[in-house]
């Protein structure tokens, strides 16, 4: 059988009822956008240009925030299509590439966030053994490993939509698309497309943050060995950063509720958090604007 590529396209919506407000709802989404692009292209070319940067911790930084920039520009051209333009049409094949990139860089996001948590449990349960397990060659690995996981993964249930027929109404419920408002509109047996999300987001989201809370529960328990006061600090501090990220990200089920919210927050927050957080990050983005003020 051959794709579905003839049906009539879908039908995104923004705020129903709010259709004469739409401008004004896409000011605070332009601002935080904006926002978005700037704050996490920033600290991707802090990390690459500043050598001090140059560790496993700023590596799977720099994947965290190119992450969140990819699943922005994947969501919010058709947000602001839709706010600005009231372009509503978008055909099969874009909505679910959309819908893939969607879902699937949240599967990276959430494997990004738990090669943070190992980094720290390394770093501060067995320090002494840091350089030799967490080389570039076997963080280079855990990288690729994480990206397959997300994109391959997600194949098995967005390839079906390309076949199923859509009978039903062709609006969606947002104005991007997702797996579950898509299969909900097809016209053929979708107990796959059900199951598999919830087996997907057991193994993945769910055991990702199980395992984040014992790796932080040991570090915790490490932390709390140290004899010294100031030592302890700083070992703690060290954490705060990724525990911060990984507590934006973690209520997906309340985020996907409020999915405006859900795609921008995190993006938005992360570049703040590991600014602030980060004394090599902060320094380096002081000595930035004060050499070209003083230039």
């Amino acid at each position: 059988m051959w794709p579905n590529i003839s049906a009539a396209p879908f039908v995104l919506t923004g705020f129903p009822g709010l259709e004469a407000a739409h401008p004004w709802f896409s000011i605070p989404l332009l601002v935080v956008y904006s926002s978005v692009l700037l704050g996490n292209g920033s600290l991707l070319s802090l990390i690459r240009a500043e050598r001090s940067l140059h560790q496993p911790m700023y590596y799977f930084l720099a994947m965290l925030a190119g992450t969140d920039l990819t699943v922005t520009l994947a969501t919010m051209p058709t947000v602001l299509g839709v706010l600005w333009l009231n372009q509503r049409e978008i055909s099969h094949g874009a909505c679910f590439l959309q819908a893939y990139c969607i879902h699937s860089l949240s599967i990276v996001e959430s494997g990004i966030l738990l090669a943070m948590a190992c980094d720290r449990f390394i770093a501060i349960c067995i320090p002494l053994r840091y350089s030799s397990i967490l080389t570039k060659s076997r963080v280079v690995k855990v990288g690729l490993g994480v990206l397959m996981r997300g994109f391959v993964s997600l194949v098995p249930p967005i390839l079906p939509l390309y076949w199923f027929p859509y009978c039903h109404s062709h609006v969606l419920s947002h104005a991007f698309c997702l797996h579950q408002d898509v299969m909900k509109l097809a016209c053929a047996d979708i107990t796959f497309n059900r199951v598999y999300p919830v087996i997907l987001v057991a193994l993945t989201f769910f055991l990702d943050a199980l395992i984040i809370l014992v790796s932080y529960i040991l570090i915790l328990k490490t932390v709390m060995g140290i004899a010294s006061g100031g030592e302890r600090a700083k070992a703690l501090h060290t954490c705060v950063s990724h525990v911060s990220c990984a507590l934006v990200f973690a209520p997906h089920a309340v985020h996907m509720t409020m999915s405006y919210v859900y795609f921008l927050f995190p993006p938005f927050m992360n570049p703040l958090i590991y600014s602030v957080k980060t004394k090599q990050i902060q320094r380096r983005i002081i000595r930035l604007f004060f050499v070209r003020g003083r230039a």
